[in-house]
């Protein structure tokens, strides 16, 4: 017997399900009227995997997003939002270039917290600013997060968010300027949480 033919049986064992007593898993039965249903409700599979994902939005686009939106990413506070976006490209998942390391895709737990961050520093100039950008006008007129009762306004939360404002939307938005322990934590929260919300897919 050679040693060829002794280096196969091991391997034919194994495709048959007799080695060792080991047996593949047996596939669990679906039903094909469900299985339809879902297609037609999602989409195949080769469209949803596309569609359904959620990549991290890239470390530049990202400072443009706050660049349109009224913040000034110069700013060199400490607590100011762009010093924070300048100095957490790493946590941002941005490239290493001298390193040699792309920019990740995947949107993982350091990467959401600090996005929020940034927005929640960056809450105040968007609400401030964001009405005087052009990406936020229509006819000349920005679009204000919050009207003169401090009630959020479905234009600008389109506008912060780029999608049209749902019921939904302008619902957290009030709730949680209501919830905070004064109105302009309140606003600042509630810009924080639709703009990250948006951003990372939640």
């Amino acid at each position: 017997m050679t040693r060829t033919f002794m280096l196969l049986i091991p391997l034919v064992a194994a495709c048959t399900g007799d080695i060792d007593g080991y047996q593949p898993p047996a596939h669990a039965e679906t039903d094909p009227w469900d299985e339809l249903a879902q297609t037609e409700r999602e989409g195949p599979p080769r469209y949803t995997s596309r569609v359904h994902s959620c990549a991290k939005v890239r470390y530049r686009t990202l400072g443009n997003l706050l660049t349109s939106r009224g913040v000034n990413l110069a700013l060199t506070g400490q607590l100011a939002a762009g010093q924070i976006y300048r100095t957490s490209e790493g946590a941002l998942g941005g490239p290493n270039f001298a390193g040699r390391v792309r920019e990740t895709t995947d949107l993982g737990l350091a990467t959401t917290s600090k996005m929020f961050d940034v927005f929640a520093q960056a809450a105040p100039e968007i609400i401030a600013n964001m009405p005087n950008r052009p990406e936020c006008q229509v006819a000349g007129v920005g679009a204000q997060l919050f009207d003169a009762s401090n009630k959020c306004v479905a234009d600008g939360i389109t506008c912060l968010i780029g999608v049209p404002a749902t019921a939904q939307h302008i619902a957290i938005c009030n709730q949680t300027v209501t919830r905070a322990a004064d109105v302009e934590s309140g606003k600042r929260l509630a810009v924080a949480v639709l703009a990250a919300a948006a951003h990372t897919c939640e």
